[in-house]
């Protein structure tokens, strides 16, 4: 997940990149390879799924796997909202599906970093970062953001029919595949993680999030979703629904449990 180092960031001179965007950099070892997808009827390769072991933000295991999902398997779509521990107002937004057998596969919209490149806002509006779906295991996603950034993550279960969920997996290793033939450049405000996973909502067709502060600013998203109905919780307000979506204890709890998914949703 992208890290806020500060507000702004002087670019050196002669560091602006070129005006389109390129697969072929010397990226950072997390970052160097694209996940993609192969469909055939109901089943899903998926290829490069990463399942880093991180440290801390520079150290780390590298691993990747490819596996293929049933489609009829899927049952479940959750929210996963990240905020940012010094500036609560932003968050870093993810998706995750739950198969049958308790098996979560997740995405993670990010910049694709470069070796030794760090994270700024500014430079995210002036076209140096590329655009990465991050195809991973929770443990990879989730624990990075729980020990290494010491951030809160909600986790919050969808109300998206298994059917919507279905579609909205084959919408999302689409555009994978996408971006592995056709690279795109990062935005800040318009191609970030919170905005894709708004339209791959919206493209659904049964449900529709407004593009409104909430999204501009994510630390609020999850309030968006609450709103909209998109929560599957019976909690009487927001801020209990939050509560109960908090996983960070039971991540601590069972860091190192095969099965850290289902553990985590107890």
């Amino acid at each position: 997940m992208p890290k806020v180092v500060a507000p702004l960031a002087k670019l050196p001179e002669g560091a602006v990149k070129t005006l389109e965007p390129s697969n072929d950099r010397v990226w950072s070892p997390d970052m160097a390879r694209l996940a993609y997808a192969e469909f055939d009827g109901g089943l899903v390769a998926v290829h490069n799924i990463r399942n880093c072991d991180y440290r801390t933000a520079d150290d780390y295991t590298v691993r990747y796997y490819d596996k293929t999902f049933d489609l009829n398997k899927l049952e479940s779509v959750d929210f996963i909202v990240v905020p940012f521990l010094a500036s609560p107002g932003l968050a870093h937004v993810m998706v995750s599906f739950g198969f049958q057998g308790d098996d979560y596969l997740g995405l993670s919209v990010e910049i694709r970093r470069e070796n030794g490149e760090k994270y700024f806002p500014l430079n995210g509006v002036l076209r140096q970062f590329e655009l990465i779906y991050v195809i991973g295991d929770e443990r990879d996603l989730i624990k990075q953001c729980t020990d290494v950034y010491l951030n809160g993550v909600y986790v919050y279960r969808s109300r998206l029919t298994r059917q919507e969920g279905r579609a909205l997996f084959v919408d999302v290793m689409r555009r994978a595949n996408q971006l592995a033939q056709q690279p795109e450049f990062y935005h800040t405000f318009t191609n970030n993680c919170t905005t894709n996973i708004v339209r791959h909502v919206n493209r659904l067709g049964t449900r529709k999030l407004p593009f409104n502060q909430k999204v501009l600013l994510p630390g609020h998203f999850d309030e968006l979703l609450y709103e909209q109905g998109l929560i599957a919780t019976d909690a009487p307000s927001f801020e209990q629904a939050r509560l109960r979506a908090r996983v960070n204890r039971l991540a601590y709890l069972h860091a190192d449990s095969p099965d850290y998914s289902a553990r985590l949703r107890e």
